[in-house]
């Protein structure tokens, strides 16, 4: 068979595959903090017809001849750029601006999150939507009291907290963030939340705006940094470039269809 045949339908499976991750990312396109995917390819291995040569007293050196095979996935990106910061006016609404994630925990484990649409539960701890508990510096839950008077978040995550006689509480605590020497290497996890994993690093967290963490903007949430005028663009080449690798398979196909018909 024709190796332009199997080159054609390595092309399509890839460009299946970027179809997939843009698919995804036009879906999130209004996702808090949310990070695009994105799709690289590599070329496969290449057949040698002929090796290259050495010059030589009499004559020059002369180049290898080598034949493509085809394409491969190279690398599934998730890029980590931050997205614009839109006000909500809801004090339990948080964004960061900088480096940095929440952290949330199960009861088992710890994730990682760029969503800061925080709540309260009946118990008064800060939880995410699906009822993870938000983290404070030094581990633990936080809770505000229903008996409080009014609370609010800083720039540096500390929660002050109105108690019923207008004081502040003492000892209030502060909101966890987490950064990572490789945050490209953490794993979707699903619900807007990201896992450690063997290569992103182990966290280093610490208070918002210490250790190389960015500040907390309260009443304001980070939006997807989907653009979607770039995921058209990038969709309209895809489609192109899944319709070019069908061509080559058709045409190969016309050519064996000749060989075929030789004899008759």
């Amino acid at each position: 068979m024709l190796r332009s045949m199997y080159s054609g339908i390595s092309g399509m499976k890839n460009f299946q595959t970027k179809l997939d991750v843009l698919g995804n990312n036009i879906a999130n396109v209004n996702t808090y903090g949310y990070k695009k995917g994105r799709t690289t390819f590599q070329d496969l291995v290449s057949q040698q017809v002929a090796g290259a040569t050495a010059p030589g007293a009499n004559r020059g050196g002369v180049n290898a001849k080598q034949v493509g095979l085809g394409s491969k996935i190279g690398t599934i990106d998730t890029v980590q750029t931050a997205g614009s910061i839109q006000s909500t006016g809801r004090p339990l609404d948080l964004a960061i601006s900088g480096d940095g994630y929440f952290v949330v925990n199960d009861g088992k484990s710890d994730y990682y999150t760029r969503a800061g649409n925080f709540y309260l539960d009946s118990s008064g701890n800060l939880v995410t939507g699906d009822g993870l508990y938000v983290q404070k510096t030094g581990g633990g839950n936080i809770n505000i009291p229903s008996t409080s008077k009014s609370y609010s978040i800083g720039a540096d995550g500390k929660v002050n907290i109105i108690d019923a006689n207008g004081n502040i509480t003492p000892n209030t605590p502060t909101i966890e963030l987490a950064k990572f020497a490789n945050n490209e290497g953490l794993e979707k996890a699903g619900g807007n939340l990201f896992a450690k994993s063997v290569n992103s690093g182990n966290p280093l967290v610490g208070n918002p705006g210490a250790s190389g963490t960015g500040t907390l903007v309260s009443s304001a949430l980070e939006m997807s940094n989907v653009d979607l005028s770039e995921e058209f663009t990038d969709m309209i080449v895809a489609q192109r470039g899944f319709q070019a690798n069908t061509r080559i398979i058709t045409t190969s196909d016309e050519i064996l269809q000749e060989l075929v018909n030789l004899k008759r």
